[in-house]
């Protein structure tokens, strides 16, 4: 579950220097297992202070709002604290850039800012369809009335001809995603909707709220927030003329595997469902086995394996004893103030510095998505899905394993006696449905492949089989 990249962003001055005006736009690249990632920090006054916003362009995220920004001599801190990344840096007069380090869960990148904008790298990703295209594109807007009328933005793809269609929703993974659920130079729901549009059905994909051209309040939200959104969607759909109103079916990945089953769950209208790598268990379990999972796999001893999860154990057992957002808050200070130092030096050096870290860690860990996400079952709400269900999974995911995750949703479908649902775990796919050898995240970028086509087909098949 990946998110896009934020910063907590430090730039440090001489006394004598920060007269000069540090509002306006810095540049600076990241440089990822060889992929280049712009980031660019937009820096405003703000009464006595300062605010930014930050946007990572070839993520396709844009103008996040930075949680904290302050200056102290000679370094100006920006905390962006629901994405675990932090960032520190010095001025550099000879250069007239700040150099620095970007962290995001434990890694540590060099990242230099500058006032001159840096072009895009080319990436090689041969899937990206380009025009011409042998179907219509329609960019639109809907609304949600659950929440408050906002309006969501997307990308609605029609094959060529009157229809009307059958239609799929897109439905995105966890974290900020633009409409093409753009990442590391990937955009897999582009690539989705390309193959199954040429393949004679409509697809919509929209940006998450509060991400790209759609508004709302993406970081107040939760799982189930987001349905309401999906929901809006399958109603807009129904509606339109080009579109068979008893054809609307829902495509999620990721988090949007386990926000598929919650609409279809409570609206009998949906047509079908495909999870792509959905979970089958609640987060916590998927949150501390894709920790274990993927740190084996990046080489990491076991014995800081285990310290990880036992810490990341004792916060979640707070977080279920304390409702209390302010309550727990305050356990899980105290809590990792008194284990974090008990660490070996590897793992301590992970939480430097510490309160810095810990504040961090808070509002990550105690937002309302985590909390939803952390105790969310998604068993019986399965258990009430009635259309037909194509379940896939990669064999290599180490984010939503299928090993953890498939047999709960298996036996829970056999149990309800389901009429129509198909299952398949895809060899050497990962999470990204990408042909991997480790399944490991760091492998995401350099991968040329953003989807597989043997998961596309099925797809495809699986739809066209039912709503010819």
């Amino acid at each position: 579950m990946i998110k896009p990249l934020l910063l907590f962003f430090g730039i440090g001055f001489a006394n004598l220097l920060f007269s000069q005006d540090v509002t306006g736009d810095w540049h600076g690249q990241l440089d990822i297992q060889g992929v280049k990632l712009r980031l660019v920090l937009h820096i405003q006054k703000e009464g006595d202070g300062l605010k930014a916003t930050l946007d990572s362009p070839d993520q396709g995220a844009f103008g996040l709002p930075a949680g904290e920004i302050r200056y102290e001599a000679p370094v100006l801190t920006f905390a962006m604290p629901n994405l675990g990344v932090t960032y520190k840096g010095e001025w550099r007069a000879a250069s007239g850039s700040f150099a620095g380090t970007f962290t995001q869960g434990g890694q540590g990148f060099p990242l230099d800012l500058g006032r001159a904008a840096i072009e895009a790298v080319k990436l090689e990703r041969p899937q990206e369809p380009q025009p011409p295209f042998p179907y219509r594109s329609e960019d639109l807007n809907f609304v949600n009335e659950k929440a408050g009328g906002i309006k969501l933005a997307g990308t609605l793809t029609l094959p060529e001809g009157k229809g009307p269609w059958p239609a799929a929703i897109l439905i995105s993974g966890s974290g900020p995603q633009n409409r093409d659920e753009e990442l590391l130079g990937h955009k897999p729901f582009l690539v989705v909707a390309d193959y199954l549009t040429r393949k004679g059905i409509a697809v919509l994909r929209f940006d998450d709220r509060g991400v790209g051209a759609s508004e709302g309040d993406f970081q107040a939200a939760t799982s189930a927030d987001f349905a309401t959104d999906v929901a809006a969607a399958v109603k807009f759909l129904r509606q339109r003329k080009d579109i068979r109103p008893a054809q609307v079916g829902l495509i999620g990945h990721s988090e949007g595997g386990l926000i598929a089953p919650m609409v279809a769950a409570e609206l009998p209208e949906v047509a079908f469902a495909v999870l792509l790598a959905g979970p089958g268990v609640n987060g916590e379990k998927v949150i501390l086995h894709q920790s274990a999972l993927i740190n084996a796999a990046d080489g990491k001893p076991e014995a800081g394996i285990r310290e990880q999860l036992n810490l990341s154990k004792g916060v979640f057992k707070i977080l279920r004893k304390n409702a209390d957002k302010a309550k727990a808050e305050q356990a899980i200070r105290a809590y990792l103030q008194a284990e974090i130092p008990k660490l070996s030096e590897a793992a301590r050096a992970e939480f430097e510095p510490l309160d810095q870290a810990i504040e961090q860690q808070l509002k990550q860990l105690n937002s309302p998505w985590m909390r939803f996400f952390l105790t969310h079952e998604p068993i019986p709400v399965l258990s009430k899905v009635r259309c037909p269900l194509l379940v896939l999974n990669g064999e290599k995911d180490l984010q939503v394993d299928p090993v953890q995750n498939v047999t709960p949703i298996q036996k829970a479908l056999k149990k309800a006696k389901h009429k129509d649902y198909t299952i398949q775990v895809l060899p050497k796919l990962n999470h990204l449905f990408q042909h991997t050898e480790t399944g490991s995240p760091s492998e995401y970028a350099t991968i040329t492949e953003t989807f597989a086509p043997e998961a596309l087909e099925l797809m495809a098949s699986w739809i066209g089989k039912r709503f010819k």
